[in-house]
Protein backbone atom coordinates (compact mmCIF):
# COMPACT_ATOMS: atom_id res chain seq x y z
CA UNK A 1 0.00 0.00 0.00
CA UNK A 2 2.81 2.43 0.84
CA UNK A 3 4.63 1.64 -2.43
CA UNK A 4 1.46 2.28 -4.40
CA UNK A 5 0.85 5.51 -2.50
CA UNK A 6 4.38 6.75 -3.25
CA UNK A 7 4.02 5.74 -6.89
CA UNK A 8 0.58 7.26 -7.41
CA UNK A 9 1.16 10.41 -5.38
CA UNK A 10 4.69 11.59 -6.16
CA UNK A 11 5.97 14.83 -4.72
CA UNK A 12 5.94 17.56 -7.35
CA UNK A 13 9.02 19.72 -7.76
CA UNK A 14 8.64 23.47 -7.52
CA UNK A 15 9.50 23.93 -11.18
CA UNK A 16 6.58 21.90 -12.47
CA UNK A 17 3.69 24.22 -11.68
CA UNK A 18 4.04 27.88 -10.94
CA UNK A 19 1.45 29.22 -8.45
CA UNK A 20 0.85 32.22 -10.69
CA UNK A 21 0.12 29.90 -13.59
CA UNK A 22 -2.29 27.93 -11.43
CA UNK A 23 -4.12 31.10 -10.46
CA UNK A 24 -4.31 32.11 -14.09
CA UNK A 25 -5.62 28.72 -15.09
CA UNK A 26 -8.30 28.81 -12.41
CA UNK A 27 -9.41 32.21 -13.59
CA UNK A 28 -10.04 30.81 -17.05
CA UNK A 29 -11.66 27.64 -15.71
CA UNK A 30 -8.84 25.49 -17.10
CA UNK A 31 -7.25 24.28 -13.85
CA UNK A 32 -5.42 21.00 -14.05
CA UNK A 33 -6.53 18.12 -11.89
CA UNK A 34 -4.56 15.05 -10.91
CA UNK A 35 -6.16 11.77 -11.98
CA UNK A 36 -5.18 8.16 -11.44
CA UNK A 37 -5.58 6.24 -14.69
CA UNK A 38 -5.98 2.45 -14.61
CA UNK A 39 -5.63 0.78 -17.98
CA UNK A 40 -8.16 -1.93 -18.80
CA UNK A 41 -5.81 -4.09 -20.84
CA UNK A 42 -2.73 -4.16 -18.61
CA UNK A 43 -4.12 -3.05 -15.24
CA UNK A 44 -1.24 -0.62 -14.84
CA UNK A 45 -1.88 2.68 -13.07
CA UNK A 46 -0.37 6.08 -13.67
CA UNK A 47 -0.92 9.65 -12.55
CA UNK A 48 -1.97 12.13 -15.23
CA UNK A 49 -2.91 15.79 -15.08
CA UNK A 50 -5.81 16.77 -17.31
CA UNK A 51 -7.85 19.95 -17.46
CA UNK A 52 -11.62 20.00 -17.48
CA UNK A 53 -12.19 20.61 -21.20
CA UNK A 54 -9.79 17.86 -22.20
CA UNK A 55 -11.55 15.44 -19.86
CA UNK A 56 -14.92 16.42 -21.34
CA UNK A 57 -13.68 15.70 -24.87
CA UNK A 58 -11.86 12.56 -23.82
CA UNK A 59 -14.87 10.92 -22.15
CA UNK A 60 -17.61 12.69 -24.11
CA UNK A 61 -19.20 14.08 -20.94
CA UNK A 62 -21.04 17.33 -20.24
CA UNK A 63 -19.73 19.77 -17.69
CA UNK A 64 -22.51 19.02 -15.20
CA UNK A 65 -21.33 15.39 -14.91
CA UNK A 66 -17.79 16.48 -14.07
CA UNK A 67 -19.13 18.77 -11.36
CA UNK A 68 -20.42 15.67 -9.57
CA UNK A 69 -16.79 14.60 -9.14
CA UNK A 70 -15.56 17.92 -7.81
CA UNK A 71 -14.04 17.26 -4.35
CA UNK A 72 -14.72 20.86 -3.29
CA UNK A 73 -18.46 20.20 -3.24
CA UNK A 74 -20.55 17.55 -1.52
CA UNK A 75 -22.94 15.79 -3.88
CA UNK A 76 -25.15 12.79 -3.08
CA UNK A 77 -24.17 9.38 -4.36
CA UNK A 78 -24.82 9.08 -8.09
CA UNK A 79 -24.25 6.51 -10.85
CA UNK A 80 -24.79 7.89 -14.36
CA UNK A 81 -24.57 5.90 -17.58
CA UNK A 82 -23.51 7.99 -20.56
CA UNK A 83 -22.73 7.31 -24.21
CA UNK A 84 -19.07 6.40 -23.68
CA UNK A 85 -18.54 6.52 -19.93
CA UNK A 86 -20.04 5.79 -16.52
CA UNK A 87 -19.82 8.56 -13.94
CA UNK A 88 -19.56 7.16 -10.42
CA UNK A 89 -19.80 9.24 -7.25
CA UNK A 90 -20.01 6.85 -4.31
CA UNK A 91 -18.69 8.24 -1.03
CA UNK A 92 -14.88 8.58 -1.43
CA UNK A 93 -14.84 6.88 -4.84
CA UNK A 94 -15.27 9.49 -7.58
CA UNK A 95 -14.27 8.17 -10.96
CA UNK A 96 -15.07 7.98 -14.67
CA UNK A 97 -15.27 4.49 -16.12
CA UNK A 98 -14.88 3.89 -19.84
CA UNK A 99 -14.44 0.71 -21.83
CA UNK A 100 -10.66 1.20 -21.90
CA UNK A 101 -9.73 2.86 -18.62
CA UNK A 102 -10.76 4.19 -15.23
CA UNK A 103 -10.01 7.80 -14.38
CA UNK A 104 -10.04 8.26 -10.62
CA UNK A 105 -9.55 11.55 -8.83
CA UNK A 106 -6.18 11.45 -7.14
CA UNK A 107 -6.58 11.50 -3.38
CA UNK A 108 -4.75 10.60 -0.17
CA UNK A 109 -7.76 8.66 1.09
CA UNK A 110 -6.98 5.04 1.87
CA UNK A 111 -10.21 3.85 0.22
CA UNK A 112 -9.08 5.36 -3.10
CA UNK A 113 -5.77 3.51 -2.95
CA UNK A 114 -7.54 0.32 -1.95
CA UNK A 115 -9.86 0.75 -4.94
CA UNK A 116 -6.86 0.94 -7.29
CA UNK A 117 -5.17 -2.07 -5.70
CA UNK A 118 -8.34 -4.18 -5.76
CA UNK A 119 -9.13 -3.27 -9.37
CA UNK A 120 -5.60 -4.17 -10.47
CA UNK A 121 -5.81 -7.47 -8.61
CA UNK A 122 -9.10 -8.39 -10.28
CA UNK A 123 -7.85 -7.41 -13.71
CA UNK A 124 -4.79 -9.59 -13.31
CA UNK A 125 -6.91 -12.45 -11.96
CA UNK A 126 -9.30 -12.03 -14.89
CA UNK A 127 -6.36 -12.20 -17.29
CA UNK A 128 -5.23 -15.50 -15.82
CA UNK A 129 -8.80 -16.83 -15.92
CA UNK A 130 -9.10 -15.83 -19.58
CA UNK A 131 -6.01 -17.90 -20.37
CA UNK A 132 -7.47 -20.83 -18.42
CA UNK A 133 -10.81 -20.43 -20.17
CA UNK A 134 -9.22 -20.41 -23.64
CA UNK A 135 -7.32 -23.59 -22.85
CA UNK A 136 -10.42 -25.26 -21.39
CA UNK A 137 -12.53 -24.21 -24.37
CA UNK A 138 -10.00 -25.72 -26.76
CA UNK A 139 -10.02 -28.92 -24.71
CA UNK A 140 -13.83 -29.06 -24.65
CA UNK A 141 -13.95 -28.35 -28.37
CA UNK A 142 -11.62 -31.28 -29.00
CA UNK A 143 -13.74 -33.49 -26.75
CA UNK A 144 -16.98 -32.31 -28.28
CA UNK A 145 -18.31 -31.12 -24.94
CA UNK A 146 -19.45 -27.80 -23.53
CA UNK A 147 -17.66 -25.41 -21.24
CA UNK A 148 -18.73 -24.81 -17.66
CA UNK A 149 -20.10 -21.43 -18.59
CA UNK A 150 -22.31 -22.80 -21.32
CA UNK A 151 -23.34 -25.89 -19.39
CA UNK A 152 -24.57 -24.13 -16.27
CA UNK A 153 -25.71 -20.93 -17.92
CA UNK A 154 -23.97 -18.75 -15.33
CA UNK A 155 -21.52 -15.94 -15.78
CA UNK A 156 -18.60 -15.61 -13.44
CA UNK A 157 -17.68 -12.10 -12.28
CA UNK A 158 -14.29 -12.58 -13.91
CA UNK A 159 -15.97 -12.62 -17.34
CA UNK A 160 -17.81 -9.37 -16.86
CA UNK A 161 -16.85 -6.44 -19.08
CA UNK A 162 -14.21 -4.10 -17.76
CA UNK A 163 -16.66 -1.33 -16.92
CA UNK A 164 -18.71 -3.68 -14.73
CA UNK A 165 -15.60 -4.89 -12.91
CA UNK A 166 -14.64 -1.31 -12.14
CA UNK A 167 -18.21 -0.50 -11.11
CA UNK A 168 -18.33 -3.57 -8.88
CA UNK A 169 -15.15 -2.54 -7.07
CA UNK A 170 -16.58 0.96 -6.56
CA UNK A 171 -19.85 -0.44 -5.18
CA UNK A 172 -17.96 -2.83 -2.94
CA UNK A 173 -15.76 -0.03 -1.59
CA UNK A 174 -18.75 2.23 -0.90
CA UNK A 175 -20.84 -0.50 0.73
CA UNK A 176 -17.87 -1.67 2.82
CA UNK A 177 -17.17 1.88 3.97
CA UNK A 178 -20.78 2.51 4.94
CA UNK A 179 -21.13 -0.86 6.64
CA UNK A 180 -17.94 -0.24 8.65
CA UNK A 181 -19.27 3.12 9.80
CA UNK A 182 -22.58 1.51 10.76
CA UNK A 183 -20.78 -1.20 12.75
CA UNK A 184 -18.65 1.44 14.51
CA UNK A 185 -21.77 3.38 15.36
CA UNK A 186 -23.42 0.27 16.78
CA UNK A 187 -20.42 -0.49 18.98
CA UNK A 188 -20.55 3.02 20.40
CA UNK A 189 -24.32 3.36 20.64
CA UNK A 190 -25.58 0.29 22.47
CA UNK A 191 -23.40 0.63 25.62
CA UNK A 192 -24.20 4.34 25.80
CA UNK A 193 -27.94 3.74 25.54
CA UNK A 194 -27.82 0.99 28.17
CA UNK A 195 -25.96 3.33 30.49
CA UNK A 196 -28.41 6.11 29.79
CA UNK A 197 -31.36 3.99 30.91
CA UNK A 198 -29.76 3.43 34.32
CA UNK A 199 -28.16 6.84 34.78
CA UNK A 200 -29.76 9.89 33.22
CA UNK A 201 -27.23 12.70 33.22
CA UNK A 202 -26.51 15.77 31.13
CA UNK A 203 -23.28 14.33 29.70
CA UNK A 204 -24.97 11.08 28.64
CA UNK A 205 -27.85 12.98 27.06
CA UNK A 206 -25.39 15.16 25.12
CA UNK A 207 -23.51 12.10 23.87
CA UNK A 208 -26.81 10.51 22.82
CA UNK A 209 -27.77 13.67 20.95
CA UNK A 210 -24.50 13.69 18.98
CA UNK A 211 -24.87 9.97 18.32
CA UNK A 212 -28.35 10.45 16.92
CA UNK A 213 -27.13 13.25 14.65
CA UNK A 214 -24.43 10.99 13.23
CA UNK A 215 -26.99 8.21 12.82
CA UNK A 216 -29.37 10.42 10.86
CA UNK A 217 -26.58 11.62 8.54
CA UNK A 218 -25.27 8.09 7.94
CA UNK A 219 -28.79 6.76 7.34
CA UNK A 220 -29.36 9.44 4.74
CA UNK A 221 -26.16 8.48 2.90
CA UNK A 222 -26.92 4.77 2.96
CA UNK A 223 -30.47 5.45 1.84
CA UNK A 224 -29.17 7.48 -1.11
CA UNK A 225 -26.83 4.68 -2.22
CA UNK A 226 -29.61 2.13 -1.88
CA UNK A 227 -32.10 4.28 -3.79
CA UNK A 228 -29.55 4.96 -6.53
CA UNK A 229 -28.94 1.24 -7.06
CA UNK A 230 -32.66 0.50 -6.94
CA UNK A 231 -33.47 3.25 -9.43
CA UNK A 232 -30.80 1.92 -11.76
CA UNK A 233 -32.18 -1.62 -11.46
CA UNK A 234 -35.70 -0.46 -12.28
CA UNK A 235 -34.65 1.24 -15.52
CA UNK A 236 -33.60 -1.25 -18.21
CA UNK A 237 -32.62 1.59 -20.54
CA UNK A 238 -30.08 2.99 -18.09
CA UNK A 239 -28.62 -0.46 -17.52
CA UNK A 240 -28.36 -1.09 -21.26
CA UNK A 241 -26.66 2.30 -21.63
CA UNK A 242 -23.89 1.14 -19.31
CA UNK A 243 -22.70 -1.67 -21.62
CA UNK A 244 -19.78 0.38 -22.92
CA UNK A 245 -17.74 -2.53 -24.26
CA UNK A 246 -20.74 -3.86 -26.19
CA UNK A 247 -21.50 -0.44 -27.66
CA UNK A 248 -17.87 0.04 -28.62
CA UNK A 249 -17.79 -3.38 -30.29
CA UNK A 250 -20.95 -2.65 -32.26
CA UNK A 251 -19.62 0.73 -33.29
CA UNK A 252 -16.36 -0.76 -34.47
CA UNK A 253 -18.13 -3.60 -36.31
CA UNK A 254 -20.43 -1.14 -38.06
CA UNK A 255 -17.45 1.02 -38.83
CA UNK A 256 -15.53 -1.92 -40.24
CA UNK A 257 -18.54 -2.97 -42.29
CA UNK A 258 -18.86 0.44 -43.91
CA UNK A 259 -17.61 1.65 -47.23
CA UNK A 260 -14.15 0.19 -47.82
CA UNK A 261 -13.33 2.81 -50.42
CA UNK A 262 -13.93 5.58 -47.90
CA UNK A 263 -11.75 3.76 -45.40
CA UNK A 264 -9.01 3.39 -47.97
CA UNK A 265 -9.29 7.05 -48.88
CA UNK A 266 -8.90 8.02 -45.22
CA UNK A 267 -5.89 5.78 -44.75
CA UNK A 268 -4.17 7.14 -47.86
CA UNK A 269 -4.81 10.74 -46.85
CA UNK A 270 -2.90 10.25 -43.62
CA UNK A 271 -5.92 10.64 -41.38
CA UNK A 272 -6.67 8.18 -38.61
CA UNK A 273 -6.63 4.60 -39.88
CA UNK A 274 -9.42 2.08 -39.47
CA UNK A 275 -7.48 0.03 -36.99
CA UNK A 276 -7.10 2.98 -34.64
CA UNK A 277 -9.64 3.14 -31.85
CA UNK A 278 -12.32 5.77 -32.08
CA UNK A 279 -11.61 8.57 -29.65
CA UNK A 280 -14.13 11.18 -28.59
CA UNK A 281 -11.36 13.77 -28.71
CA UNK A 282 -10.61 13.22 -32.37
CA UNK A 283 -14.20 12.74 -33.55
CA UNK A 284 -16.13 15.96 -34.14
CA UNK A 285 -19.43 16.60 -32.35
CA UNK A 286 -21.42 16.32 -35.59
CA UNK A 287 -20.04 12.86 -36.21
CA UNK A 288 -20.87 11.76 -32.66
CA UNK A 289 -24.38 13.15 -33.03
CA UNK A 290 -24.78 11.30 -36.34
CA UNK A 291 -23.65 8.05 -34.70
CA UNK A 292 -26.21 8.53 -31.94
CA UNK A 293 -28.99 9.17 -34.47
CA UNK A 294 -28.04 6.11 -36.49
CA UNK A 295 -27.90 3.89 -33.40
CA UNK A 296 -31.25 5.28 -32.24
CA UNK A 297 -32.80 4.56 -35.63
CA UNK A 298 -31.43 1.02 -35.59
CA UNK A 299 -32.77 0.45 -32.09
CA UNK A 300 -36.24 1.67 -33.14
CA UNK A 301 -36.46 -0.73 -36.06
CA UNK A 302 -34.96 -3.77 -34.37
CA UNK A 303 -37.09 -6.90 -34.03
CA UNK A 304 -38.71 -8.17 -30.80
CA UNK A 305 -36.20 -10.99 -30.77
CA UNK A 306 -33.30 -8.56 -30.55
CA UNK A 307 -35.04 -6.66 -27.76
CA UNK A 308 -35.46 -9.93 -25.85
CA UNK A 309 -31.76 -10.68 -26.27
CA UNK A 310 -30.94 -7.19 -25.00
CA UNK A 311 -33.14 -7.82 -21.98
CA UNK A 312 -31.24 -11.04 -21.34
CA UNK A 313 -27.92 -9.21 -21.56
CA UNK A 314 -28.77 -6.73 -18.84
CA UNK A 315 -29.28 -9.63 -16.43
CA UNK A 316 -25.53 -9.60 -15.77
CA UNK A 317 -25.61 -6.01 -14.57
CA UNK A 318 -28.91 -6.51 -12.78
CA UNK A 319 -27.52 -9.43 -10.76
CA UNK A 320 -24.43 -7.39 -9.96
CA UNK A 321 -26.48 -4.44 -8.75
CA UNK A 322 -28.87 -6.69 -6.85
CA UNK A 323 -26.02 -8.16 -4.80
CA UNK A 324 -24.89 -4.74 -3.60
CA UNK A 325 -28.47 -3.58 -3.21
CA UNK A 326 -28.88 -6.35 -0.65
CA UNK A 327 -25.70 -5.22 1.14
CA UNK A 328 -26.86 -1.60 1.24
CA UNK A 329 -30.31 -2.68 2.37
CA UNK A 330 -28.77 -4.78 5.15
CA UNK A 331 -26.73 -1.79 6.33
CA UNK A 332 -29.86 0.35 6.21
CA UNK A 333 -31.72 -2.25 8.31
CA UNK A 334 -28.93 -2.10 10.90
CA UNK A 335 -29.23 1.66 11.12
CA UNK A 336 -33.01 1.44 11.24
CA UNK A 337 -32.81 -1.05 14.12
CA UNK A 338 -30.39 1.24 15.92
CA UNK A 339 -32.70 4.20 15.40
CA UNK A 340 -35.63 2.19 16.77
CA UNK A 341 -33.50 1.25 19.78
CA UNK A 342 -32.71 4.93 20.33
CA UNK A 343 -36.39 5.81 20.03
CA UNK A 344 -37.28 3.07 22.52
CA UNK A 345 -34.63 4.40 24.89
CA UNK A 346 -36.02 7.91 24.54
CA UNK A 347 -39.52 6.62 25.26
CA UNK A 348 -38.25 4.74 28.31
CA UNK A 349 -36.46 7.85 29.59
CA UNK A 350 -39.57 9.94 29.02
CA UNK A 351 -41.64 7.38 30.94
CA UNK A 352 -39.13 7.47 33.78
CA UNK A 353 -39.19 11.25 33.85
CA UNK A 354 -42.99 11.28 33.75
CA UNK A 355 -43.08 8.83 36.63
CA UNK A 356 -40.74 11.00 38.68
CA UNK A 357 -42.77 14.06 37.77
CA UNK A 358 -45.98 12.33 38.87
CA UNK A 359 -44.41 11.31 42.16
CA UNK A 360 -43.33 14.89 42.78
CA UNK A 361 -46.83 16.13 42.02
CA UNK A 362 -48.33 13.57 44.41
CA UNK A 363 -45.87 14.53 47.14
CA UNK A 364 -46.65 18.18 46.58
CA UNK A 365 -50.37 17.43 46.85
CA UNK A 366 -49.95 15.56 50.16
CA UNK A 367 -47.67 18.28 51.48
CA UNK A 368 -50.17 20.97 50.53
CA UNK A 369 -52.97 19.05 52.27
CA UNK A 370 -50.89 18.61 55.43
CA UNK A 371 -50.02 22.30 55.37
CA UNK A 372 -53.70 23.14 55.15
CA UNK A 373 -54.48 20.89 58.15
CA UNK A 374 -51.65 22.35 60.23
CA UNK A 375 -52.92 25.83 59.39
CA UNK A 376 -56.00 25.02 61.48
CA UNK A 377 -53.87 25.25 64.63
CA UNK A 378 -52.80 28.68 63.58
CA UNK A 379 -56.42 29.72 63.10
CA UNK A 380 -57.36 28.45 66.59
CA UNK A 381 -54.32 30.14 68.13
CA UNK A 382 -55.25 33.38 66.40
CA UNK A 383 -58.79 33.23 67.66
CA UNK A 384 -57.80 32.58 71.27
CA UNK A 385 -55.07 35.17 71.09
CA UNK A 386 -57.52 38.02 70.66
CA UNK A 387 -57.90 40.57 73.47
CA UNK A 388 -61.20 39.50 75.06
CA UNK A 389 -62.23 37.71 78.24
CA UNK A 390 -64.30 34.47 78.32
CA UNK A 391 -64.89 31.94 81.13
CA UNK A 392 -62.97 29.27 79.15
CA UNK A 393 -59.71 31.02 79.87
CA UNK A 394 -60.23 30.37 83.60
CA UNK A 395 -60.64 26.59 83.17
CA UNK A 396 -57.23 24.82 83.78
CA UNK A 397 -58.03 21.94 81.38
CA UNK A 398 -59.27 24.17 78.54
CA UNK A 399 -55.91 24.24 76.77
CA UNK A 400 -55.67 20.45 76.57
CA UNK A 401 -59.25 20.16 75.31
CA UNK A 402 -58.60 22.75 72.60
CA UNK A 403 -55.49 20.88 71.41
CA UNK A 404 -57.27 17.49 71.41
CA UNK A 405 -60.31 18.73 69.55
CA UNK A 406 -58.20 20.63 67.00
CA UNK A 407 -55.91 17.61 66.43
CA UNK A 408 -58.80 15.21 65.98
CA UNK A 409 -60.53 17.62 63.60
CA UNK A 410 -57.29 18.00 61.59
CA UNK A 411 -56.79 14.24 61.39
CA UNK A 412 -60.36 13.70 60.24
CA UNK A 413 -59.97 16.46 57.64
CA UNK A 414 -56.64 15.04 56.41
CA UNK A 415 -58.10 11.53 56.12
CA UNK A 416 -61.06 12.94 54.23
CA UNK A 417 -58.73 14.58 51.70
CA UNK A 418 -56.78 11.34 51.21
CA UNK A 419 -59.99 9.39 50.69
CA UNK A 420 -61.11 11.98 48.14
CA UNK A 421 -57.80 11.71 46.26
CA UNK A 422 -58.11 7.94 46.15
CA UNK A 423 -61.73 8.13 45.05
CA UNK A 424 -60.80 10.50 42.21
CA UNK A 425 -57.71 8.37 41.37
CA UNK A 426 -55.44 11.34 41.76
CA UNK A 427 -52.80 9.28 43.55
CA UNK A 428 -52.33 5.54 44.22
CA UNK A 429 -52.85 4.80 47.88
Amino acid sequence: MEDLKERLLPTKPASVINPRDVIGLKKHGQGLRSWIRVDAATGESEVIEVDKNTMMRRCDLPARDLRLLDPLFVYPSTILGREKAIVVNLEQIRCIITSDEVLLLNSLDSYVLQYVVELQRRLKAAGNDDVWQSESSDFSRRKGGRSFRGAFGCISPDYLPFEFKALEVALEAACTFLDAQAAELEIEAYPLLDELTSKISTSNLERARRLKSRLVALTRRVQKVRDEIEQLMDDDGDMAEMYLTEKKRKMESSFYGGDQSLAGHRSTDGIQSISAPISPVSSPPNARRLDRNLSLARSRHESPKSSESAAEKIDELEMLLEAYFIVADSTLNKLTSLKEYIDDTEDFINIQLDNVRNQLIQFELVLTTATFVVAMFGVVAGIFGMNFQIPLFKDPSAFEWVLVITGISGAILFSSFLWFFKYKRLMPL
